[in-house]
């Protein structure tokens, strides 16, 4: 069972999870600043974008109703007024979803969703936040959201105490690579010592010089994976054995 985050007495902007792997990542929690950020350029993305699709749609449209004498009455409600009603009230959570806890916005501020126990948050946890935006959003203007930043220990709005998510920045490399430890432990087979240490070495691969990491990945593999020991030397080139270790991450199994 995975601990939620606990605050460090020091620092109540910095959290500890304790991860897939059984190893405390510090991660530093988004305040009311970056999420206002990130939510003022999604604002103008999505609103620009649904305004795009209103204009271009009408004028072609009422173009080519008015040519045949008709009036763009139900044609143009659904293929004009409601896809861009969907493109701007549906804009955050299909995005979030697709982007596994991010927008263009959070991207540009440098912040992502994860969850309470540090992965990429769940289509459902996902949809529940953005379900209680109708409550953060109210009166006007994200007034109950920023309230509840402000007030909370861990700057939550209603959205995420409901949904169990964190916004935290992302630029902070323990973040992205507890994202994906959370990931693959939910669908490999190997234990978490191991787990850690394969995803600690493709994490760092562009780091290390080439001949070490060859051989460091060449000997992991070699330990792990059985039919690795029948493939000839040639065989196990870099990328070879780079994307047999990922293959060992997302299922526990090095079968292409």
């Amino acid at each position: 069972m995975v601990d939620a985050p606990k605050p460090l007495p020091a620092d109540p902007d910095r959290y500890v999870i304790i991860s897939a792997t059984g190893v405390d990542v510090v991660v530093t929690l988004a305040g009311t600043g970056s999420r206002s950020y990130a939510f003022v350029i999604d604002w103008h993305i999505r609103l620009l974008t649904a305004l795009a699709w209103y204009l271009c749609g009408a004028l072609l449209l009422i173009g080519r109703v008015a040519l045949r004498g008709q009036e763009p009455s139900t044609a143009f409600g659904f293929l004009v007024v409601m896809p861009a009603l969907a493109i701007y009230f549906l804009y955050h959570p299909i995005l979030e979803i697709a982007m596994r806890g991010r927008t263009p916005g959070k991207r540009m501020a440098g912040v992502r969703l994860i969850s309470r126990s540090g992965g990429a948050p769940s289509t459902g946890a996902l949809l529940m936040r953005n379900v209680f935006r109708l409550i953060d959003c109210m009166p006007v203007f994200y007034v109950v959201g920023l309230v509840a930043t402000l007030i909370s220990s861990q700057h939550l709005r209603i959205g995420d105490l409901a949904a169990g998510t964190l916004l935290v920045f992302d630029q902070d490399r323990n973040v992205r690579s507890l994202t994906q430890l959370g990931d693959f432990a939910a669908h490999t087979r190997l234990d978490a010592g191991t787990l850690d240490l394969v995803n600690d070495l493709l994490a760092r691969w562009s780091e290390l010089d080439a001949p070490s990491r060859r051989t460091l990945a060449t000997t992991l593999l070699l330990r792990l994976d059985e039919q690795a020991k029948e493939l000839p030397v040639a065989m196990l080139t870099e990328e070879t054995v780079k994307s047999r270790l990922l293959a060992l991450l997302k299922s526990g199994s090095a079968r292409p």
